[in-house]
């Protein structure tokens, strides 16, 4: 089973950025989705960003414009490039391949 680990979180301004990472014990380019989803206080865990095998993106529509997510398949790893943050976006975020989940990574957007 493919394990996930995901770092790049911390503490950031609003108005300002952060970059996911989530790093696979596998190969991942086979993987028909793969997904960042995070989880606020009291709140469903809710999916943020997806892409495909193909390169095929979606995104929940509070974040489109300001997060890409993308993959390098050479290295296992995708990624959420956040930018413009807002104390909306603070949460735990996971990444998620199916059947396995990615342990967390805490984004705290605060002044």
């Amino acid at each position: 089973q493919v394990q996930l680990v995901a770092s790049g979180g911390g503490l950031v301004q609003p108005g300002g950025s952060l970059r996911l990472s989530c790093a696979a014990s596998g190969v991942i380019a086979s993987a028909a989705f793969m997904g960042w989803y995070r989880q606020a206080p009291g709140k469903q865990r809710e999916l943020v960003a997806g892409i495909t095998s193909g390169g095929r993106t979606n995104y929940a529509d509070s974040v489109k414009g300001r997060f890409t997510i993308s993959k390098d398949n050479a290295k296992n790893t995708v990624y959420l490039e956040m930018n413009s943050l807002i104390p909306e976006d603070t949460a735990v975020y996971y990444c998620y391949i199916p059947n396995a989940w990615g342990q967390g990574t805490q984004v705290t957007v605060s002044s």
